[in-house]
């Protein structure tokens, strides 16, 4: 949640320091793809608001303009629907001044239920808004002064943003502006995650003249979901593009899939390098944009044209119904994205990999999504793998400059990798209901004693620090972390220092360690430089559900500071937290 927080906060701050709204979504337990159209969500009060509504209040305090629901229920209740969600935490808790809108279509089953939940604007097209909300205002079902309250809030952040002065002038020569094609590159660059490297494999050397490319993805533009979330750059440089022109016509690049396994494993050991890409694209991880027929789909779109009295649009709509063009069954794997069925690489792709691993010293695997994979079954034999993510229009350019030392890696996993998925949370895309507890990824392992195979912050860098000189002190409302890292290493690089607390005499059961707080700084080779990060108080108060208040313990707090949440390589300083200092 902390993580997820600032991030989010960041990119809230981004959008709107260009006077344009941002909207975070969705509110709230939107964890399950293919079922999120009816799966009930449960959770106790400790859990909603420790570790599924933190990373939303953080947005929220960075300002956020508008938030948008979710398609699934809390507690029996849709969750557009919730008064606890959308007004008593939402508005009354957390101070949100901003407007509510709902998630598209299917976000609203009960309008009146809806509007005086505090669901200001129902998406993308009134099915119980417009004339069936007047028509209960009329009857006096409704409250007028309800539907007031939502407009204006509608209207008073409008007017915010409408009498803020855009800071430059936005014309169409900064689409694919340059500076904006270079911050693609460096997104790209910094964001991969080098987690395996034996024999300082990588980078590889620049003299090569034969280079084996293997997967189709390699030769793919894949940039991630074709859902809600799609964009369209000019172009996207693949990785198969990316490595012919870094490496130039002077070298031969050799590309086979996964349908050509005996030329792969023969060539594998005729090349200077082998780079494998294999992962997924938007058809494993994509928007499941379906409910169980496209009908269901019509059905609404037609009632808010309606609403909208736009007769020759719902004509069309009902022809098109009738005439059966939508009348298909979704089958098993037909539509695309959702929830992937498994976490490994497909079969073809494990394959491939098993066939050419051992033969050249040099290989590297690439793995594209957006999303933990299981690495288990193939990792042994391969030397170097590489977390390179749905990387952009730039992401073959980044990944070239990547394996060939133009770029140190930096990125850290969002993510635990465990060493089986039986230490997983249990998962269910089919459930209607799911119960949600205190403990996942990294949290989770450290509950049932389990040592991940790549933990949760990890990444290597093709140099190496030390961490050293932890202290803590009070400061007001604050922790100040301090620590010295230094570059052991033969190259300049950047390392993300971070910051996790644990509360081992808690009277109520915590998670052992959580993030609190994360800093990337560049260190220059031989150097060494200072870091401090600041740790607010009230992020290490737990929620008491019987109170309903945030409660701040006092007693000992173990800080923990390191390259990543494995308590083998961090520093580990106690510290006393009393209350008697205002927090």
């Amino acid at each position: 949640p902390f993580h997820v927080g600032e991030m989010g906060a960041c990119l809230t701050e981004g959008v709107q320091a260009h006077n344009v709204m941002a909207c975070v979504k969705h509110y709230a337990f939107n964890n399950i793809e293919n079922s999120r159209f009816f799966v009930d969500v449960q959770a106790d009060d400790r859990a909603l608001h420790e570790v599924y509504l933190a990373h939303f209040k953080r947005i929220i305090r960075a300002g956020v303009a508008s938030v948008m629901g979710a398609y699934n229920l809390f507690r029996g209740e849709q969750a557009c629907e919730s008064r606890l969600l959308l007004t008593d935490i939402l508005r009354d808790d957390w101070g949100f001044e901003g407007f509510t809108i709902s998630d598209f279509i299917f976000g609203v089953r009960d309008g009146k239920k809806a509007i005086e939940a505090g669901l200001d604007v129902e998406m993308p097209l009134p099915v119980h808004y417009n004339q069936k909300l007047l028509s209960l205002v009329e009857k006096g079902e409704v409250a007028e002064s309800t539907i007031d309250q939502a407009v204006l809030r509608v209207l008073y952040t409008q007017l915010v943003f409408h009498n803020t002065p855009d800071p430059i002038e936005y014309s169409k020569d900064l689409v694919t502006h340059s500076d904006h094609i270079e911050l693609a590159k460096e997104a790209a660059e910094k964001s991969m995650v080098l987690i395996k490297n034996e024999g300082s494999v990588l980078p590889f050397r620049k003299d090569v003249k034969r280079v084996l490319v293997l997967g189709k993805l390699a030769n793919q533009e894949n940039t991630g979901d074709h859902g809600s979330s799609r964009v369209y750059p000019p172009y996207v440089i693949t990785p198969l593009q990316g490595l012919r022109t870094y490496l130039g016509e002077d070298v031969e690049i050799i590309h086979r899939d996964e349908t050509q396994l005996d030329e792969a494993r023969q060539l594998a050991g005729e090349v200077d390098c082998v780079v494998a890409i294999v992962g997924n694209d938007y058809n494993d991880e994509g928007e499941y944009t379906s409910p169980s027929s496209m009908d269901e789909m019509f059905n609404p779109v037609i009632e808010g044209y309606k609403q909208m009295q736009k007769p020759i649009k719902v004509a069309l709509l009902k022809l098109i119904k009738k005439l059966g063009i939508t009348t298909f069954q979704l089958q098993e794997g037909m539509a695309p994205g959702g929830d992937r069925k498994s976490l490994s690489l497909k079969g073809e792709q494990a394959r491939m990999i098993e066939v050419v691993a051992g033969i050249n010293p040099n290989t590297v695997v690439c793995l594209v999504t957006g999303s933990m994979i299981m690495i288990d079954e193939w990792a042994k034999n391969i030397p170097a793998i590489l977390y390179s993510w749905y990387a952009g229009m730039e992401g073959g350019t980044a990944l070239a400059r990547i394996l060939f030392g133009d770029v140190n890696p930096s990125g850290k996993l969002p993510f635990s990798i465990p060493t089986s998925v039986e230490h997983l949370p249990y998962f269910s895309s089919t459930d209607k209901e799911i119960t949600y507890d205190l403990y996942h990824g990294y949290t989770l392992l450290d509950k049932n004693g389990h040592q991940p195979a790549f933990p949760f912050g990890f990444g290597l860098s093709y140099t190496q620090f030390a961490y050293s000189d932890l202290s803590v002190s009070r400061k007001d409302d604050r922790l100040e972390v301090s620590l010295t890292v230094s570059n052991t290493g033969e190259r300049d690089g950047e390392e993300v220092v971070q910051v996790y607390l644990g509360k081992p005499d808690s009277k109520v059961e915590r998670q052992k360690k959580l993030l609190k707080g994360f800093k990337k700084i560049f260190v220059p080779v031989g150097q060494s430089v200072q870091v401090s990060i600041s740790v607010l108080l009230d992020d290490l108060r737990y929620y008491d559900g019987q109170k309903k208040s945030w409660v701040l313990e006092d007693g000992e707090y173990l800080v923990m500071a390191g390259g990543s949440s494995a308590e083998r390589g961090l520093l580990i300083e106690l510290v006393t937290i009393s209350r008697q200092i205002p927090v």
